[in-house]
C-alpha cells in the first residue's frame, strides 16, 4: 500500500488523526506538569481562567499550565468537530463506520472537557482525575488505531489473529499500568509511602503491575519479529516500543531513587507511558498489504509514523 492510492480526503484525514495524535500526548503531558505543579487549582473557575480568556496579571507559571492546558484541549475539540464534519460531507467516499466513529470521538471530547470542570470545581477530587486520564488515554488510543486504519486502502488485509491478540494485550497491559500509576499519584500515595511509609499498597501495587506490562510488550516484539517477513518490516515501531520500555524503567527507577524531588522525571514519565500506548496501539492496527507489494509498500506505509512521537 502507498499513500498515493488513497483518495484525497481518506489521505487529509489520516494527517489530521496523526496531528491529532500529537496534540493529544501533548494534552496528557501537560495536564500531567500540571499535577506535579500542584496547578491544577492555578485557574480557581472554568471554563474561563480568573473570568477572562487570557488571564494577565495572574499569569505565572502555575497558571500558564492550567491555561495552555485547556487551550490545548480546545484546540482538539474544534479539530474533533472539524473532522466529524468532513468525515460527513465526504461520507459517500470513505468507510460507513468512520462518521458515527467521528461522533463518538466528538462526545469523548466533550466528556473529558467535563470531567475537567470536575476536577476543578470539586477541588481535584483523585478519582475524577484518574477518570480524566483514562479518558485522555482512550482518546490517544483511538486516534492511533484510526490513523493506521485510515492509511489503509481497500487492497490490505487485517494483521493476524495472534497479532491483534499481542497487540490488544499489550496496550491494556500497559494502560492498567498508566492508570494505577496515576490513581498513585493523584492521591499522593507514593509521597507518603516515602515519607510517612503510609498508604504504601498503591506504590506496591504501581510496581507489580510494572513486571506485566512489560513482559507483554517484550512478547508483542518478539512474535512480530520472529513472524515473517511483514511482522519484521514494521521494526521501526517495534524498536522504539522497546526503547521507550526500557527508558520508562529507568525513569521509573530514578524517580523513586529520588525520592519524586525532580518533576521532571515525574512528567517525563507520563510522557513516555503515554508515547508507548499511541505507539502499540498503531501497531496493534497496522494491515497487510498483498503479499506481491509487500516489498514495494514498505517505504511509503511509514511515512506518518513520526506523527506518533
Amino acid at each position: 500500500m502507498t499513500t498515493s492510492s488513497l483518495t484525497p480526503i481518506r489521505l487529509r484525514l489520516a494527517q489530521l488523526a496523526a496531528h491529532l495524535v500529537v496534540a493529544l500526548v501533548a494534552l496528557v503531558v501537560i495536564g500531567g506538569a500540571t499535577r506535579v505543579m500542584e496547578a491544577g487549582l492555578a485557574c480557581p473557575d472554568w471554563p474561563l481562567c480568573y473570568g477572562t480568556l487570557l488571564p494577565g496579571r495572574q499569569m505565572n507559571l502555575q497558571v500558564f499550565l492550567e491555561w495552555f492546558h485547556r487551550l490545548d484541549a480546545f484546540v482538539v475539540g474544534v479539530a474533533l468537530m472539524v473532522q466529524l464534519g468532513a468525515v460527513w460531507w465526504y461520507r459517500r467516499d470513505l468507510p460507513g463506520w468512520l462518521l458515527p466513529l467521528s461522533a463518538v470521538l466528538v462526545l469523548m471530547v466533550g466528556l473529558q472537557g467535563g470531567l475537567g470542570a470536575l476536577t476543578v470545581l470539586q477541588l481535584l477530587p483523585s478519582a475524577v482525575v484518574t477518570a480524566h486520564l483514562a479518558l485522555a488515554l482512550t482518546l490517544v488510543i483511538t486516534v492511533s488505531a484510526l490513523t493506521q486504519v485510515l492509511l489503509a486502502d481497500a487492497s490490505t488485509t487485517a494483521a493476524p489473529r495472534w497479532w491483534l491478540l499481542l497487540g490488544t494485550l499489550s496496550v491494556l497491559a500497559v494502560g492498567g499500568q498508566s492508570l494505577l500509576g496515576a490513581r498513585m499519584a493523584t492521591s499522593w500515595a507514593s509521597q507518603r509511602c516515602l515519607e510517612a511509609g503510609a498508604s504504601c499498597q498503591w506504590l506496591h501495587w504501581h510496581r507489580m503491575a510494572a513486571t506485566p506490562a512489560v513482559l507483554s510488550v517484550l512478547l508483542f516484539v518478539a512474535a512480530a519479529l520472529l513472524s515473517g517477513r511483514w511482522g519484521r518490516s514494521q521494526w521501526p515501531l517495534l524498536c522504539t516500543a522497546l526503547l521507550l520500555v526500557g527508558t520508562q524503567i529507568a525513569l521509573g527507577v530514578s524517580t523513586l531513587r529520588l525520592g519524586l524531588s525532580q518533576p521532571a522525571l515525574t512528567v517525563a514519565h507520563q510522557l513516555v507511558a503515554c508515547l508507548l500506548v499511541a505507539v502499540l496501539a498503531a501497531l496493534t492496527c497496522r494491515r497487510q498489504p498483498p503479499a506481491s507489494d509487500a516489498l514495494i509498500a514498505l517505504p511509503d506505509s511509514s511515512a506518518l509514523e513520526a506523527c506518533h512521537g
